[in-house]
C-alpha cells in the first residue's frame, strides 16, 4: 500500500502492557496500521517495535502525535523515533578507488528504486568525480597525502566539516578504505554504514578475499554493518554469501564478491532508510 506513512520505531525495557498502550493510542487517533512488528529479547530483556501507519488516516499531525506519545514513552522508558516517509533521509556516500558499490547506489537513487536525498559524494581519489558530477551531485576530494597520523586527522576533520554542512541522516561507506578515528565513531553512533567484503566476524581488515582463499573456505560473503571504534566489529545489519571451491582464484572471488557487496549494501541501506533497524547492544533487530 502506497502513500504517505508515519513510522514509529521504539525500544524499551520489556514489560506488560507495551503493545496495548502503543496500539491503543494509535487506534484512539484512528491510525490505520499497515505494517506491525515487535520482538522481545530474552537475554537483554528489551522490547522492540515498529509500527507503520497511513498518515491520512490519523486525525492528528505528526508533531501532535509525537507529543501525545511522550507520556507513554516516559512511562515505559522508551527510546523512540517518529518519521515521515514523505521526508527522504539525507545521505552522503564515501568511497576510495573501487566504484562498484557507488555505481549501484547511484543507479538505485537515480531510478528512485531506493529513495533518499543524496547530498554529496566524498572520496580520497579522483576516479569517480566525472561520473558523480554527471549525476549533478556534489563531489568532494579529501586527500590523505601520506600515512602520517596528522594527515589522516586533517582529512577526517575535513570530512567532518562536510558532514556538518550537509547534516546527513546517514553516511554510507561504499568501499571507503580508511580507518575511522574513534572521535568520529562516537560523534555519529548508528549513523555510519559500512560494507565489508567478508562474512564477518571472519576476515577483518583490507584483504579478506585473499585470507579466505588462503584458508580454503567454502563460503565467502559480504557484511553491511554500523561503524564503531573497533575495526569491522560494529552491529551487523545485513549479510549474504556465495559458495566457492578449491578451483576458484582470488580474482574470481573478488569478481563474484563485488556483486554480493552491492546487493548487501543496498539492502542494509534500505533497512536503515525505512527505519527497520534497531540497535540492541552489539547486535541489531531488523524488521525486514
Amino acid at each position: 500500500m502506497q502513500g504517505r506513512r508515519f513510522i514509529l520505531k521504539l525500544s524499551c525495557p520489556d514489560g506488560v502492557g507495551i503493545v496495548a498502550a502503543v496500539t491503543g493510542l494509535l487506534a484512539e487517533h484512528k491510525g490505520w496500521i499497515i505494517e506491525s512488528h515487535n520482538h522481545a529479547e530474552t537475554e537483554s530483556r528489551r522490547f522492540f517495535m515498529r509500527q507503520e501507519m497511513l498518515a491520512q488516516s490519523l486525525d492528528v499531525g505528526m508533531e501532535e502525535l509525537r507529543q501525545r506519545f511522550e507520556p507513554i514513552a516516559t512511562k515505559f522508558g522508551m527510546e523512540f523515533t517518529l518519521t515521515d516517509t514523505d521526508v527522504p533521509k539525507r545521505v552522503v556516500i564515501l568511497l576510495s578507488r573501487q566504484t562498484h558499490c557507488l555505481d549501484d547506489l547511484l543507479y538505485r537513487w537515480r531510478s528512485a528504486e531506493l529513495p533518499f536525498d543524496l547530498k554529496g559524494v566524498i572520496s580520497n581519489h579522483e576516479e569517480s568525480r566525472a561520473f558523480v558530477e554527471w549525476h549533478k551531485v556534489p563531489f568532494h576530494l579529501v586527500k590523505f597525502e601520506s600515512g602520517r597520523e596528522s594527515d589522516k586527522e586533517a582529512g577526517f576533520r575535513e570530512i567532518d566539516g562536510l558532514f556538518e554542512r550537509y547534516q546527513p541522516d546517514v553516511m554510507v561507506f561504499a568501499r571507503f578504505m580508511q580507518i575511522v578515528p574513534g572521535w568520529m565513531c562516537r560523534k555519529y553512533p548508528g549513523r555510519i554504514i559500512n560494507i565489508h567484503h567478508s562474512f564477518l566476524p571472519s576476515f577483518v581488515g583490507t584483504r579478506p578475499y585473499h585470507q579466505a582463499h588462503q584458508r580454503g573456505v567454502k563460503y565467502v560473503g559480504a557484511t553491511c554493518h554500523y561503524v564503531t571504534e573497533k575495526l569491522d566489529d560494529g552491529p551487523i545489519i545485513e549479510q549474504d554469501a556465495f559458495r566457492t571451491n578449491h578451483a576458484d582464484t582470488v580474482e574470481e572471488l573478488i569478481r563474484t564478491g563485488r556483486d554480493v557487496e552491492k546487493a548487501v549494501l543496498a539492502r542494509g541501506l534500505r533497512y536503515h532508510l525505512e527505519d527497520r533497524v534497531l540497535l540492541n547492544g552489539h547486535k541489531t533487530v531488523v524488521f525486514a
